[in-house]
């Protein structure tokens, strides 16, 4: 609408100063033709040596008739006797043929005057006869049209725009309705049978273009949800139906390992099968969380004893993992979280640090001006920084992860993510040299007034 308002005005702009441009024009032409046509009915009169002084005119004309030494010879009663009413080079440009405008005072007037000359008599004794017209009634007349435009065009302006606004804000209401619509759908990412109500969007009364297009849209949000609803259920089932038989297989092997039973088939499998219940595991956590579920209660969480318990499962790890604190002196660092959710994020970052570590592990915490961190930092390959985001999508793994073979599922990482964002906090990945470091980031707001 703005854009549209602008070029409305350019417009109007043009429009009024053509209007004064045409209307002066005009104006001046007809000042123009009224000075001449006096001039040469008084030239008519010295043709016919009838000319008498004063010379008879109407109205408030102005006439002069000078001799060719510029000497005034005859006027109008209002005209000076003594001074021209035009210098000898005005004279000459009016004779021919250029309209003059000269002010008023040359003949005791106020205002203007308009000017035109003719030349009159024999060629033994030639005469000039110069008419003036008093500009007052044009100036004014052009006065109160500068007025009308300067003041009118703006009030006309504000009258459109202000329709403008009215008419274009009524036709675009159900196109903000349906935006309205559209964010509180957004915002509510439950699927719909853990809804109330399913949203949908508002359909307009009038049936017209968006009328078609809600209804279209919510046809869209039909399927859609359809669609999210038979894709969470295969998930839901998928990772349900398989703990059971993984569990079961998982004790026949254990047995059959302690027994001797099988040879060194039940070696071979456990690894394989514990793999497929992570995986399994790692399913169910993302279903729930796809299912919309509110976030967790949240608790104060204290990161020390947390972190020395999660440390102490690592004792028999291929590279050693160890929990530096960088506050000793604080007595206790605390976070807003709910821990099962905090211990199954830094068991999963610890999982994948120790897979890809080439010697140790480190775990540290701490805080700053910023909020509480906690880092785990491995001293392994690394991650290119073009790829440091791309890790956080599910079931990514780099190419260099399947060609080890380390056993992750591509799901750790998504999973902390997405855990942390639902307990005011984030997981992010930066550079170790050598390794990685992944951050886990509580920012001030979210902490406990204790941190």
């Amino acid at each position: 609408m703005t854009v549209g308002l602008v070029g409305l005005t350019v417009a109007l702009v043009a429009a009024g100063s053509l209007l004064y441009a045409v209307l002066s024009a005009t104006l001046a032409n007809t000042l123009g033709a009224e000075a001449n046509s006096a001039a040469r009915e008084v030239a008519t009169l010295v043709e016919q040596g009838r000319l008498s002084d004063p010379v008879p005119v109407s109205g408030a004309l102005v006439v002069q008739v000078l001799d060719s030494s510029q000497r005034v010879i005859a006027g109008s009663l209002v005209a000076d006797r003594l001074t021209p009413l035009l210098t000898a080079d005005e004279v000459r440009r009016a004779l021919a043929g250029e309209q003059l405008t000269v002010p008023g005072s040359r003949s005791g007037l106020s205002g203007r005057l308009h000017v035109a000359a003719v030349s009159a008599g024999p060629g033994s004794a030639p005469v000039t006869v110069i008419a003036g017209v008093p500009t007052g009634e044009v100036d004014v007349s052009l006065g109160l049209v500068r007025t009308l435009l300067f003041v009118g065009l703006p009030l006309l302006l504000l009258a459109l725009a202000a329709v403008a606004w009215r008419v274009i804000g009524a036709a675009l209401a159900p196109v903000e309705a349906l935006r309205l619509g559209a964010e509180r759908i957004g915002a509510d990412a439950r699927p719909r049978r853990r809804r109330a109500t399913v949203d949908r969007l508002p359909i307009p009364v009038a049936d017209d273009e968006i009328h078609s297009l809600a209804t279209t849209l919510n046809g869209m949000l039909d399927r859609l949800d359809g669609l999210a609803e038979r894709q969470q259920a295969f998930l839901d089932d998928a990772a349900h139906e398989l703990r059971s038989p993984l569990a079961s297989l998982r004790t026949q092997l254990e047995v059959a390992e302690h027994v001797g039973d099988g040879g060194s088939l039940p070696a071979d499998l456990l690894p394989d099968v514990e793999r497929l219940s992570r995986l399994v595991d790692d399913l169910l956590v993302l279903a729930r969380s796809g299912n919309g579920e509110a976030s967790p209660s949240l608790e104060t969480v204290d990161l020390r004893p947390l972190l020395r318990e999660i440390v102490s499962r690592y004792a028999a790890a291929r590279v050693p993992v160890t929990l530096t604190d960088v506050a000793p002196g604080a007595t206790a660092i605390e976070v807003p979280g709910n821990r099962a959710d905090l211990r199954r994020v830094v068991t999963n970052l610890v999982d994948n640090a120790v897979r890809h570590a080439s010697t140790a592990v480190t775990l540290s915490v701490g805080a700053d001006p910023s909020g509480t961190w906690l880092r785990v930092t491995d001293d392994g390959h690394g991650i290119p920084p073009a790829d440091r985001e791309r890790v956080f999508e599910r079931f990514t793994r780099l190419d260099e992860a399947r060609d080890r073979d380390s056993g992750g599922t591509g799901l750790g990482l998504p999973i902390a993510r997405e855990l942390m964002r639902r307990n005011g906090a984030d997981v992010t990945l930066t550079e170790a040299a050598p390794g990685v470091i992944a951050v886990v980031a509580w920012p001030r707001s979210t902490e406990t007034p204790s941190s």
